[in-house]
């Protein structure tokens, strides 16, 4: 998400380079340059005039600090806004009401709300420590009902059944009682939506948000939906009383304008935003963890959080304990940092967090690291047997041919592995003989890091 923005931003803040101060004729060319990254990264053309007339009233006449170049200072000044137009604050949901707190999704068919509120469901499982319901009342398309049934049962969540020919109002009711008998904290509504707004569509929602009563109605959204999203975003604030937004997809869209967009449209804070299709791939949204991932700052506080979240203490504490004993970095702990890492997202995800210096390509490092080959590096060491993934080095031709067969791939697959394991093995004999601080010594450039030492 925001590749685009990101690399067209830093651009055109190099431009600056060399400059003393801030001008009028110096920011204008890079002004326009910004002006373009915005609209095609799919921003609505009011949200991009405004941002950019008050990027300009900031920069004009701007002193340049002895530690910030013209080029930095207009960075400075873009990131303030950016945090500004994407709300500020992070808005955490409000769960402070009489049980069952009712959290109500709306939007468009297709832009992600029935498997929004599964997400949903076991974020609030996991993180809050709530008991969820989820109930469906999209009666137009059965096919809903039965999904979110079946994530229900996924993210341990219960799940209230509803037929097609039950008027939506009196499923909501019906699911209001049951969450109450059954001590529900919080139930899920997933509403209808349709390919596109019309009145019916519009006065069901109406009546369903009235027999609900709702504590959040959050409108989900497509994030590569672009203007359309902007306009389905005007509609429904026009119709509900929307308190937040979750966008969905945005690991599938390089643009992200339409967070900016929809934002600034509808005046109401972004919730929650979808990165993936798994059902743990919903992130908080932070305004201004968000704008320094737009400027090629990284999130690290977000990765600091995913990891505490979904790094397996046990078997880290575990490695720890046998590399510390001497024992050797296997095949099996190879494969269990891999397993790891695939719950984060893979490395693609792990580095969208990460701040990289300026001349790393960022697309480069993703396409080295993608999802496809680590699940066929899990598959290779699922096909060796006990021992040879205790001892790597018994792993002759013939074994390596076995091996390779049983994983669909091929014998330079495996030899890849191998040597990528014997170099991970040397890594973590370095920390484990001479610490941290030696092992970083070893490092390019060498030393620990401020705050580290």
């Amino acid at each position: 998400m925001f590749d685009n923005l990101s690399g067209r931003l830093s651009d055109a803040a190099r431009q600056l380079s060399g400059k003393g101060r801030l001008t009028e004729t110096n920011i204008k060319d890079t002004l326009r340059q910004v002006r373009l990254a915005l609209l095609e990264a799919d921003v609505a053309l009011p949200v991009v005039k405004s941002f950019i007339e008050r990027i300009r009233e900031r920069a004009l006449g701007e002193e340049v600090g002895k530690s910030l170049t013209p080029g930095q200072s207009l960075v400075k000044i873009i990131h303030a806004e950016l945090v500004r137009i994407l709300g500020s604050e992070s808005a955490p949901l409000d769960l402070r009401a009489q049980p069952p707190v009712v959290i109500l999704l709306a939007g468009l068919q297709g832009a992600g709300k029935t498997t929004t509120a599964a997400k949903l469901a076991k974020r609030l499982i996991d993180v809050e420590k709530k008991k969820v319901m989820l109930v469906s009342v999209d009666v137009h398309r059965p096919a809903a009902i039965l999904q979110l049934q079946t994530l229900a049962t996924e993210v341990g969540a219960s799940h209230c059944a509803s037929e097609t020919t039950e008027k939506p109002t009196s499923i909501v009711g019906r699911a209001l009682d049951e969450a109450r008998r059954s001590h529900v904290d919080v139930l899920v509504v997933d509403t209808a939506g349709r390919l596109h707004i019309d009145g019916e569509m519009m006065q069901e929602v109406i009546d369903v948000h009235k027999r609900a009563a709702p504590h959040e109605t959050l409108f989900v959204v497509d994030s590569m939906a672009g203007q359309d999203a902007v306009n389905s975003a005007t509609a429904f604030n026009e119709s509900l009383p929307l308190t937040g937004i979750v966008l969905t997809k945005t690991d599938g869209d390089a643009k992200g304008g339409v967070a900016l967009s929809v934002r600034e449209v509808t005046g109401k804070p972004i919730r929650f935003i979808g990165i993936g299709e798994k059902v743990d791939a919903l992130e908080a949204f932070h305004p201004d963890r968000m704008a320094s991932r737009i400027l090629g700052m990284g999130d690290v506080l977000t990765l600091v959080e995913e990891i505490e979240q979904k790094v397996s203490k046990d078997q880290t504490e575990k490695l720890a304990k046998k590399l510390k004993k001497g024992r050797g970095f296997d095949l099996a702990d190879l494969r269990d940092q891999l397993e790891q890492m695939m719950n984060m997202g893979g490395l693609a995800a792990m580095l969208e967090k990460l701040p990289l210096p300026g001349n790393v390509n960022p697309a480069a490092l993703k396409d080295s690291a993608n999802e496809a080959k680590i699940r066929r590096q899990i598959a290779i060491i699922n096909s060796m047997t006990p021992a040879e993934r205790r001892f790597p080095k018994i792993i002759n031709g013939s074994r390596k041919k076995r091996i390779a067969g049983g994983a669909g791939q091929q014998i330079q697959d495996v030899n890849r592995l191998l040597k990528q394991h014997m170099q991970m093995e040397k890594m973590m004999k370095k920390v484990s003989r001479g610490g941290m601080k030696k092992f970083m010594r070893g490092m390019p450039g060498g030393g620990m890091p401020p705050g580290m030492r």
